[in-house]
């Protein structure tokens, strides 16, 4: 049997594992840019998505980048049926 990590909430994330996800490197085809937000956003409390995007905008990089579909990540979250309003909200601020 397989053993599987523990599940833990509301831990500390170092800047060394936030900033990480400025490295994700996307698929063949997807803008660096959109890849990086939006997997940071699908695992990243706001908190720590709002230190994200201080460093995501100091290096220069597209808040408003889009998907293949050409949707903004905000326009991603705003589809979703149970939309973050704080998600949203850091999106439009570093926008």
């Amino acid at each position: 049997m397989a053993f599987a990590q523990p599940a833990t909430f509301n831990e500390a994330w170092s800047d060394e594992r936030v900033f990480a996800y400025l490295n994700h490197l996307p698929p063949e085809g997807v803008s660096a840019d959109f890849h990086v937000l939006y997997t940071a956003y699908k695992h990243m409390r706001p908190f720590d998505f709002e230190r994200l995007l201080v460093q995501f905008k100091a290096n220069g990089r597209d808040v408003n980048a889009t998907d293949n579909q050409g949707r903004t990540l905000a326009q991603v979250i705003a589809a979703h049926p149970s939309q973050n309003a704080e998600f949203l909200d850091l999106l439009a601020r570093f926008a």
